[in-house]
């Protein structure tokens, strides 16, 4: 039972990604990894609403008609993210300005619906909790690696640190100001599904 539930926690992060393998949740992936910041809250978040929706669903599928249990998947969803998207007006409201409709855009992100319907309805609370976590840190772990290199070689800096010395600016260096701009996002994704792929041929056949 261990054994399972560590292969649903770290699955998702290499093999099952959900962005990178499934491909799911990649229009997020592209509008707010410009910094890293916002791609960690949003990654927070959307681990937070993923597990804790899992939980949920799991805990009263057997209850659930089977003629409403979108309705009631979605609701349980728009709850928590509302929850989620009212504790970064509280305590982050200036990387809540930044994510701006994007928190409420994770009601329709296809990871949830997916984890739910395909492994929640079927399976006991803790175990589509862990399923729920380890997917939401599979898309978060992707956010974050495109926000670095975007941040970094767009910018120059990490979470507003500058990293690069001002003396490689006076000797010509210039920030790469493609790397802001949305196409350099899918480009990122596509290149890393390129590396994970070459690396593991198994996922060539997905």
């Amino acid at each position: 039972m261990a054994l399972k539930n560590l292969k649903l926690l770290t699955n998702p992060l290499n093999n099952e990604n959900p962005i990178t393998v499934q491909v799911l949740g990649i229009c997020s992936a592209l509008a707010i990894t410009i910094q890293v910041k916002p791609a960690l809250i949003m990654a927070l978040s959307v681990i937070v609403v993923t597990g804790f929706s899992n939980l949920i669903i799991a805990s009263i599928r057997n209850t659930i008609p089977p003629r409403i249990r979108i309705i009631v998947q979605l609701v349980v969803i728009a709850a928590l993210v509302i929850i989620v998207d009212q504790l970064l007006k509280a305590y982050v409201y200036d990387v809540s300005k930044k994510l701006s409709v994007f928190v409420g855009l994770i009601i329709t992100n296809c990871i949830l619906m997916g984890r739910l319907e395909a492994f929640a309805m079927a399976n006991k609370p803790w175990e589509s909790f862990i399923d729920g976590i380890g997917n939401g840190l599979g898309y978060g772990l992707i956010l974050v690696i495109v926000s670095v290199l975007r941040e970094l070689f767009g910018s120059g800096s990490l979470l507003g640190y500058q990293l690069i010395p001002e003396s490689f600016y006076q000797l010509g260096y210039r920030d790469n100001g493609l790397m802001i701009l949305p196409p350099m996002a899918l480009i990122t994704v596509g290149v890393i599904i390129w590396v994970q792929r070459s690396r593991n041929r198994k996922l060539i056949e997905k």
